[in-house]
């Protein structure tokens, strides 16, 4: 398991910070350590606990060849939550979340592939026996496909699990994936309703530095799920079938 952030390091990247006591959700009493200046105060020392629950939660995902989707779209997450996901080789969402990217997979799948075949083709030269203009209309289908579902293209199947960085802002994203029985880990913040989130992360969701920090220990389950996945496939073919007996003719 991935080093855990000291208390200090996660007051020195903001994730004790709250939202104002005006605007807080009651189902996120147990994780509220007080209040300062108007601000709820994020019990850190739940965060500490929950944290590396959810973390071996991620590793175990992985570790069984599942995939975690990283979702943060609002602006501060966009950069890091696409950069960690690449690191890591996971799907990410960090443009508008497209309804029924969950709830109509099957629909999505032939999207996906579409995409991937287009991609194919232009790279092998293939669309070059198309007029110019039909050239024009394939690599601006390529564009938009990108932008929509460039993220999730090499998903084959549905992810096992979504890691979401706000989920106020990916409401859709939650409400699917409790739809599909897709389960959620999730920073959540002291305005927000943690009932759909499967592992919750009591943590500020708005500073980068918070963000980067629970992002990158995500990231971190992740390869280390990968590196377990390698030993568990390594194990197995080591392991030498069993002699069979045959039975002796009379």
């Amino acid at each position: 398991m991935a080093k855990m952030p000291s208390l200090v390091d996660m007051l020195q990247a903001g994730v004790h910070f709250g939202h104002q006591t005006s605007r807080w959700h009651p189902k996120m009493a147990d994780y509220i350590f007080g209040s300062r200046g108007g601000i709820h105060i994020v019990d850190l020392e739940k965060t500490q606990t929950m944290l590396p629950q959810a973390l071996e939660y991620v590793k175990s995902v992985v570790a069984r060849g599942g995939n975690v989707m990283f979702v943060g779209t609002k602006r501060q997450a966009q950069p890091i939550v696409r950069k960690y996901a690449e690191q890591c080789g996971m799907p990410h969402v960090t443009g508008r979340w497209l309804g029924g990217t969950l709830t109509n997979f099957v629909q999505l799948k032939i999207t996906l592939k579409r995409l991937r075949t287009l991609k194919d083709q232009r790279e092998k030269g293939e669309l070059k026996k198309y007029t110019k203009k039909e050239q024009i209309i394939l690599d601006r289908e390529i564009l938009e496909k990108e932008e929509k579902v460039g993220g999730i293209q090499l998903l084959e199947k549905p992810p096992e699990a979504i890691f979401v960085v706000d989920i106020r802002t990916e409401k859709t994203a939650v409400d699917e994936a409790n739809t599909t029985g897709t389960k959620v880990v999730a920073m959540c913040d002291t305005n927000v309703n943690p009932g759909g989130v499967d592992y919750v992360i009591p943590s500020n969701d708005d500073a980068v530095k918070a963000i980067e920090l629970i992002t990158r220990l995500v990231a971190e389950a992740v390869q280390e799920g990968k590196a377990e996945a390698v030993k568990i496939a390594a194990a197995v073919a080591a392991q030498k079938p069993t002699d069979v007996v045959k039975p002796v003719a009379v």
